[in-house]
């Protein structure tokens, strides 16, 4: 009995201890348990996390199950828990409460990068106390930053760029002593920087740009003795920089621009001494560049563009021999450039443009570095090219226009193989033009107008694979003749060489396929006009005024398409002009000047009205006369609702773009419906439909008119409606464009979509624009870009319509002239560029429009009083319920785009290329 009890009391205990054990190995330890309690939390419908599941067997006792899941990262016994990576997964939620972090006493580094968590950021995570890295960024969390960040002791790193955070910028961050990198930026932040954020201990990178944020700069910043990268700008601040930022010396990289900061440069910066980069461009700061600079021998960059400084560029310089940009463009500068700049040996890009600066160019400067870009225009430079500008044969762009330079170019310019662009008119240049074309591969552009160059025109040109623009006009000493195979040039678009007493005949036009405008007045020449000039059939524009050309006008000409003006004015041409209207709308301006020239618009041609002489056939030929007129009053009144219709006077002319057959005026006006609508549809007589879109013209700005129109038929791109041609006369022109089917964005912008076609369309969009303002020669604004302009074809593929629509309107009613010379420009006048500027504004409207379905149309300046968590909120409610988080992720960076373009100040906003690389951008995906 006693032994009985004994076995049962040793079979008690193995019971015991046996389902103790158990328990041990089947139950889930706290810190696996705590991340299945977040994963609860979270919306994971990429199933990111799908491998985070409870266990189904015996788990080894004493250590955390959870090791094994992805982004859990522990030590080498899995029994702690060190690092969660979490980043690009996908993930969401907009409620976390944090509470599961207590447990992680461990854990030294938490990334929730690149997801989709909204809502406040949940104060649990303070509660980390051993964590040393804190990475939250590229999320949508909104609300006040949370306090108690401050229980983080041992915190280093914190990142929570890209947020949507409201407020003040967190008082308690200063209180971390260990943290190394602070970024703040971009995460809408308003108030002034607080004064306690120079109190850190071992700041090393600090980034607050691109916030809300205002008032003064706080001089305490300059206790920040270990910071190497400082990023403050993209701000509104006021008043100036302050002087204490000379204190930091570890300080590497400085960026405070497009911070409306105001007051002189102070010199103690130059104390910083380890500096490479300095970015105080786009501000209104005033006064000299500080001589002291010189003592950062370590600066590679520096930007101090667009602002009102004045002086000159400080001689001591000489001694920053690790510079590779100096900017100073738009300012208010003077001086010489000192030698020494030209003794740089890393200098590469020298933009010293619209300043007052005068004297001659450093002697040596190109011969100790590899120069790629030197812009030095709108100055008042003097002397001539160095020789060795273009000895590091890497030179790209030479910009030296608008200033008094004299003497005759180096040659070394010839062997500037590199050499895209140069620009040197309107300067005193004198001697032969030493450019050899052959060994210019690269050359796009040469404007040399408006010199003293003489020795005849450049013989080789025709070599010149790429060039499209030369211009040599206003060199009255250049003399010689035209080359034999000038017009053989294979994209060479623009010639003007007007005045420059250039003699001979005119070569004949032969291989003329690229040339659209000829500027040859003021010279020489002598003979006729070569019948061959038909074949050049882009011709827009050709001026022989005043020279000593003989012959007649070549009847051929009509059968040109495209021309608008042949200015023979002032010559010896004789005969009469050609009967066509095209010859007669040119005006009598076009041909004064020739006595032996006759026919309308001039005199009648002698003996046209009494053909057969003397008194005694006066009567018949009053009879013949009355007769002729009866016949053309009956003809008038036949068709004279025809014209009445197309509201214009003169005889019409049709000018055919690629992908139109070679209809006549009259086939295109019969076919246009009796509409006083200003667009109307047509089908034209091989069966295709156009849309006509009527444009009234005047003939004081006829001419600028009609290069507009051509620079607009010949922007070609998938993303553009076609515009096929022009039918006009002298007052009325029809525009005749792609007729689409489909509709327009307007139509459609509330039909919901998913979201891969929104993408398509925005993306279209953005191609379409970017290559009006990149890709066309001269720029093409678009002028009007809104929903209703955005049509689709019958692959539902978005067409950007009426691009340039407005530009001509305004140059036709005379409220646009500086568009009235577009041809003569290389650069991007203050006039076009506020057009772009508008451009890439009404884009960004337009992707909220199409994020919304039209809830947010005309929205930009009210969605910059918006945090992004809001926008996304609203845009994501107009759209599928099942919207994930992935995709949520890809909204966002798309309404970032949206909220850069309609930034309020220009400055600030991309440009079509940059927005375009911002949405092509990829998106880290799960790991």
């Amino acid at each position: 009995m006693e032994i009985f009890h004994h076995l049962n009391l040793k079979f008690f205990f193995f019971v015991i201890t046996s389902l103790f054990c158990t328990s041990l190995v089947l139950g889930l330890d706290p810190h696996s348990e705590a991340l299945l309690s977040l994963k609860s939390e979270f919306t994971d419908q990429d199933g990111s996390l799908s491998d985070w599941l409870e266990p189904s067997g015996e788990t080894p006792p004493e250590k955390i199950y959870a090791c094994s899941w992805s982004g859990v990262k522990c030590n080498d016994n899995s029994t702690k828990v060190e690092a969660l990576d979490l980043s690009s997964k996908n993930l969401g939620g907009n409620a976390l409460s944090g509470n599961q972090f207590g447990i992680f006493t461990d854990l030294v580094d938490l990334n929730l990068s690149y997801n989709s968590f909204s809502g406040q950021l949940p104060a649990g995570i303070f509660n980390l106390t051993g964590l040393k890295s804190l990475d939250i960024s590229r999320n949508n969390f909104s609300s006040q930053f949370p306090s108690g960040i401050s229980r983080l002791q041992n915190l280093v790193v914190l990142d929570a760029f890209s947020n949507s955070f409201s407020g003040q910028l967190p008082v308690e961050v200063p209180l971390l002593q260990n943290l190394k990198v602070l970024n703040l930026a971009g995460s809408y932040f308003s108030g002034p920087i607080p004064v306690e954020y120079g109190s850190f201990k071992s700041l090393e990178f600090i980034h607050l740009a691109g916030n809300s944020l205002d008032g003064e700069i706080p001089p305490e910043l300059g206790k920040l003795k270990t910071v190497k990268h400082m990023e403050i700008g993209y701000n509104s601040y006021q008043g100036s920089i302050p002087w204490e930022f000379g204190n930091m010396s570890e300080l590497q990289y400085l960026d405070i621009a497009g911070a409306n900061l105001t007051g002189s440069i102070p010199s103690q910066l130059s104390n910083l001494t380890k500096l490479e980069s300095l970015f105080l461009f786009r501000n209104q700061l005033s006064g000299p560049i500080p001589w002291e600079f010189s003592r950062i021998l370590h600066l590679a960059s520096l930007d101090l563009s667009d602002n009102q400084l004045s002086g000159a560029i400080p001689e001591s310089f000489s001694e920053l021999k690790n510079l590779k940009l100096l900017s100073l463009m738009y300012n208010d500068m003077n001086g010489s450039v000192p030698e020494g700049i030209s003794k740089l040996p890393s200098l590469e890009t020298l933009l010293i443009w619209n300043n007052f600066f005068s004297g001659p160019l450093p002697e040596d400067l190109g011969k100790n570095s590899n120069l790629q870009w030197v812009d030095v225009s709108t100055n008042n430079f003097v002397g001539g090219i160095p020789e060795g500008i273009c000895a590091g044969n890497a030179l790209f762009k030479l910009i030296l226009f608008s200033n008094k330079f004299t003497g005759s170019l180096e040659p070394s310019i010839s062997n500037c193989s590199s050499l895209v662009r140069l620009r040197l008119e309107d300067n005193a240049f004198s001697g032969e033009i030493p450019l050899k074309f052959s060994q210019l591969p690269e050359i796009t552009y040469v404007d040399l107008a408006l010199n003293n160059f003489t020795g005849g025109f450049p013989r080789d040109i025709s070599q010149a694979p790429k060039l499209e623009y030369f211009n040599i006009s206003d060199n009255p000493a250049l003399g010689g003749t035209l080359p034999t195979e000038i017009w053989s040039s294979p994209v060479l678009q623009n010639l003007s060489a007007s005045n420059c007493t250039i003699s001979g005949a005119l070569p004949p036009f032969e291989s003329c396929t690229s040339i659209s405008f000829i500027e040859l007045g003021m010279n020489k020449l002598h003979g006729s006009i070569p019948v061959s000039v038909s074949n050049c059939r882009a011709l827009v524009q050709m001026d022989l005024s005043h020279n000593n050309l003989s012959g007649k006008i070549p009847e051929k000409l009509d059968d040109s398409s495209t021309l608008v003006l042949l200015n023979v004015s002032f010559n010896d041409i004789s005969g009469s002009i050609p009967s066509t209207n095209m010859f007669r709308a040119m005006g009598s301006s076009a041909y004064a000047g020739n006595p032996k020239l006759c026919g309308a618009p001039l005199h009648p041609c002698s003996g046209s009205m009494t053909i057969f002489g003397g008194r005694g056939t006066r009567k018949l030929t009053w009879v013949l006369l009355l007769s002729a007129a009866v016949v053309v009053l009956v003809l008038a009144l036949a068709i004279g609702v025809f014209y009445i219709r197309r509201e214009g006077k003169g005889e019409w002319k049709m000018i055919p773009f690629a992908g139109l057959p070679q209809f006549t005026a009259s086939d295109i006006l019969k076919e246009l419906p009796p509409s006083s609508a200003s667009v109307c549809q047509a089908v034209l007589p091989t069966g295709i439909t156009v849309s006509a879109k009527k444009v009234q013209l005047e003939a004081k700005t006829m001419h600028a008119s009609m290069e507009l129109i051509m620079q607009i038929g010949n922007a070609r791109h998938k993303n553009l409606v076609r515009l096929l041609g022009v039918c006009h006369n002298k007052h009325l022109a029809y525009l005749l464009c792609d007729h689409l089917p489909n509709g327009s964005l307007a139509e459609k912008v509330t039909m919901k979509r998913d979201w891969a076609t929104k993408c398509k369309l925005i993306i279209g969009i953005a191609r379409g624009l970017s290559f009006l303002h990149h890709d066309c020669y001269p720029v093409i604004p678009h002028g009007d870009l809104k929903s209703s302009n955005v049509v689709f074809d019958e692959n539902m593929e978005p067409r950007l319509a009426e691009f340039g629509f407005k530009c001509l309107a305004e140059i036709t009613s005379g409220k646009f002239p500086a568009t009235v010379s577009r041809k003569e420009t290389g650069e991007v006048n203050g006039a076009i560029k506020e057009e772009l500027d508008e451009d890439i504004y009404s884009f960004g409207e337009l992707i909220l429009e199409i994020l919304s379905n039209g809830g947010l149309a005309k929205a930009g300046w009210g969605a910059q009083n918006k945090t992004t968590e809001v926008l996304l909120r609203e845009i994501c409610s107009e759209n599928e319920s099942s919207t994930s988080d992935s995709t949520k992720r890809e909204i966002k960076q798309v309404l970032e785009v949206a909220l850069l373009c309609t930034r309020s100040r220009s400055s600030e906003r991309p440009t079509m290329e940059e927005a375009l690389k911002l949405l092509l951008m990829p998106i880290p995906q799960s790991k």
